[in-house]
């Protein structure tokens, strides 16, 4: 581990050289793709550094000890070399999750789909209170959203509902949300009163530009429609509505959302380029997620993921046994507690299956 941390820092010291070198500073290519290695490698750097120091302390520490000290003065010596060793430990943790293999997704804005599953109208309507869920906590975050495509019924629920969410770091939060939510709850319409359950299902995919993923222009079959959708003012008289799809796999994207035809086709693009994205990783992780599949869930659209029960107001994550006795707060966009939980889950996880020994 340390040959890996020293290595790290030897470059990152090169770094801070060379963007100092006026050559470079003329390189705009240059520059960027040290500045984005510089900003990755700073972290770690700095947490070796903490590493070193706290080594050293408790290395003075224990040579000031071999002295011979007064009574006081020793036992204040004892409590630093104490508090230095426990100081080191949780260092020496968070260094190995630094080191763990990153996602190399983990930076990437996202592009999320909520679908509303069995359930009806029931169903649409808990669609639209996670759309809201996810906006709200885009918004604590001060994140960017931006609908892409939606379905929306009378009642004001979704068949289904495409947003962007563009923040640097969205999918390495909000990754574990794909799969089946369920609710249960007494549906306004219900006058016995007798709890409901339904599902919807979410599926976050991290959004890629056109470099990451290469469209043959010859594959695509590009379709134009007049925008439907509840409330009769909102429907778009002109065939702006745009359905996309991508012959080769059969992947059928739609976006109605604007009033422009370019703008419709661009939001579909990018919806598209994010779902062969995905596919090419499905099909390249395949082997590996066969081999092990995660204690917090691969990812599947169709795996049941979380509950949230409004008579007893407790959501629970079934992957990671969490439960929570604040449902109002959760769906209103408190859900960090949620994502911590489950991204803890996982580096455990890894660190299990192969993490670092100290001598690595």
């Amino acid at each position: 581990m340390f040959d890996k941390l020293q290595a790290a820092e030897d470059r990152y010291e090169e770094i801070n050289h060379k963007l100092s070198d006026p050559a470079v500073l003329e390189n705009q290519d240059e520059y960027r793709k040290l500045m984005k290695e510089h900003s990755e490698l700073e972290t770690v750097v700095e947490k070796y550094r903490e590493y070193k120091k706290a080594s050293k302390d408790i290395s003075d520490a224990r040579e000031m000890l071999e002295d011979k000290l007064d009574k006081d003065f020793r036992e204040m010596v004892e409590m630093e070399l104490k508090e230095s060793e426990r100081k080191l430990e949780h260092i020496k943790k968070e260094l190995k999750i630094l080191l763990l293999p990153r996602d190399p997704n983990d930076e990437r804005s996202v592009i999320v789909e909520i679908r509303s599953g069995a359930g009806g109208e029931e169903a649409a309507l808990f669609a639209g209170v996670l759309f809201r869920m996810y906006s709200r906590y885009a918004e604590r975050k001060r994140w960017k959203t931006e609908i892409l495509d939606s379905n929306a019924t009378e009642l004001g629920g979704f068949k289904e509902v495409v947003f962007a969410i563009e923040a640097r770091g969205a999918y390495s939060r909000l990754k574990f949300e794909s799969g089946v939510h369920r609710v249960q709850r007494v549906p306004s319409t219900e006058a016995g009163g007798r709890i409901h359950t339904s599902t919807v299902t979410v599926a976050v995919l991290p959004e890629v530009d056109e470099v990451d993923v290469e469209i043959n222009p010859n594959d695509l079959q590009i379709d134009t429609y007049r925008a439907g959708g509840a409330g009769g003012q909102h429907i778009n008289k002109t065939e702006s509505a745009i359905r996309i799809t991508h012959i080769p796999t059969g992947i059928v994207v739609t976006c109605q959302d604007e009033r422009s035809q370019h703008k419709n086709k661009d939001k579909a693009m990018k919806v598209l380029r994010s779902k062969l994205y995905e596919l090419a990783q499905e099909q390249q992780n395949s082997e590996v997620a066969q081999a092990r599949k995660s204690q917090i869930g691969t990812g599947d659209r169709s795996e049941r993921i979380r509950t949230y029960n409004y008579p007893q107001g407790r959501v629970t994550d079934h992957r990671i046994g969490l439960t929570l006795y604040k449902i109002e707060e959760i769906l209103d966009g408190d859900i960090d507690e949620i994502i911590d939980a489950l991204i803890t889950t996982d580096q455990s996880q890894k660190l299990g299956s192969g993490g670092f020994d100290d001598e690595d």
